[in-house]
Formats: C-alpha cells, structure tokens, sequence
C-alpha cells in the first residue's frame, strides 16, 4: 500500500533522525522540508517572504514531492513540522491515489535533554540556518499537538526501538 508517512514533532525530537533511517531501511525516499529551503535561500527566494506565503511555498514543495511519489506508485517519507490543516490535506492526497497517511509524531520527554539537543546540533544542511531553543518555544505555540490518530515516539527512547514501533506501525493495516 502507498503511504505518506510523515515525521512530525518540534526540533530536536528526531524527527529527521527516525525519517532518514525509515528511508534507509526501507528505500523509501525522504523529503526534509530544511533541506528544500536550504536549497531556495542562496537564491534569495526566501527573502522578504511574509510567513503565511512562506509556509504555503514550503508544504506546496513537499506536497509536489510527495503527490509525484504517490503518481508513481511508491510511498513518501516526510520530514517537517504537521498541523491538523496538512495532515488533512495529505490524507485527501493520499487517499486521491488509493494510500494512507501515516503520522508519526516525535516527542521528546526530558525537556532539559531536548535543550540540549536542540543547541548542541550541526545538522549541515546547505544554505540553512541551525535554529535554538527560542525557535523551538516559538514552534511549540504554532503547531499544537495534533489530535488525530499517530503514533507518538520519544527520542528519550532508543532508536533501534522507536523504528521497530514506526515499521509495525507502517504495516498495520
């Protein structure tokens, strides 16, 4: 079966972590949001962008992506921040090529742990920035958690056992 499986969850949470194994794994391909900006910014594409036309730009980059994936007949895996409003969206997607969208939502319980994360990291993405702990307080207000049916991991947990949770996940019908 097609799906979406979208790796949702505030910075440092191993969202890209957990998506990026899932595609090795799998052979799946996986869109990081991150990345498609980091490719747009040297262009200044980015530049002077007010939010509300800067997020619609982002999720339509990785709506095309993945509705290419479904056209094809093969599933995605997306990395980036969900709200109910995308969630929707790519579930009508999904079930517009006979698929499934499958949420994984990313948490992590030790908040001092998840600081720690979040400034300690070098992510290395081309053209894009590293972001900090006011960055992710201010995520935290914009994207409430979703209320939807997902499966919720904590990066507290170990990564061989949050990807045995995500494939059984995946192939529960």
């Amino acid at each position: 079966m097609k799906q979406i499986i979208a790796f949702t969850g505030l910075p440092g949470t191993g969202k890209s972590t957990l998506a990026e194994a899932l595609a090795t794994e799998t052979g799946v391909p996986a869109f990081a949001g991150d990345w498609l900006l980091g490719a747009l910014r040297p262009h200044g594409v980015l530049r002077g962008l007010e939010r509300p036309v800067f997020l619609d730009m982002y999720y339509d980059l990785l709506g095309t992506l993945i509705k290419r994936q479904l056209m094809l007949g093969q599933s995605a895996i997306v990395d980036c921040l969900v709200n109910e409003e995308i969630a929707a969206r790519w579930d009508e997607l999904a079930a517009e090529y006979d698929g499934r969208l499958r949420l994984v939502e990313c948490v992590c319980s030790d908040e001092e742990e998840h600081r720690r994360r979040v400034e300690g990291r070098c992510r290395g993405i081309p053209g894009w920035h590293e972001v900090g702990w006011d960055h992710v307080e201010r995520m935290r207000s914009e994207y409430p958690r979703l209320a939807r049916e997902r499966l919720t991991v904590d990066a507290m947990d170990s990564l061989t056992g949050n990807l045995l949770r995500v494939g059984a996940y995946i192939r529960r019908t």
